[in-house]
């Protein structure tokens, strides 16, 4: 009788390694796998233009409102800091791009301003976001 008991007290258990080595295994896959979307930290009225194209690739992402304010990476940057961010960013990845999303009632200087820095910071391509019409 007693090795019956002890047998029935066996089998009752339930292993759960398996099941917590598939949950994390899909964790880490879900997590490799997922595509991040980057934004630039504010909205912009984006003018639009016929002959828009998508990019599927901008990297470092510029928005000039149309008060004037530049912002990089989810925050305000001073025009005359814009090159050392843009070289920081531009650093973490050399194959990245600039995409400048210049609100259409902002200042074109300031867009200049923006493109020369970004080409002083040693990106060679530049894109200018507008709406697809």
């Amino acid at each position: 009788m007693r090795r019956r008991r002890l047998r029935v007290e066996d089998e009752s258990e339930i292993n759960l390694t398996p099941m917590l080595d598939v949950t994390f295994i899909m964790l880490i896959f879900f997590i490799v796998t997922a595509s991040f979307v980057k934004e630039s930290g504010i909205d912009v009225n984006r003018p639009g233009a016929a002959t828009a194209e998508v990019k599927e690739r901008g990297n470092i992402l510029v928005a000039i409102t149309k008060d004037g304010q530049v912002w990089v990476d989810k925050r305000p940057v001073d025009v005359r800091a814009l090159r050392a961010n843009i070289e920081r960013l531009h650093a973490e990845n050399p194959q990245g791009s600039v995409v400048i999303q210049a609100d259409r009632d902002s200042r074109n200087g300031l867009m200049v301003q923006v493109m020369d820095a970004a080409r002083l910071a040693g990106v060679a391509e530049i894109a200018i976001a507008a709406e697809v019409q």
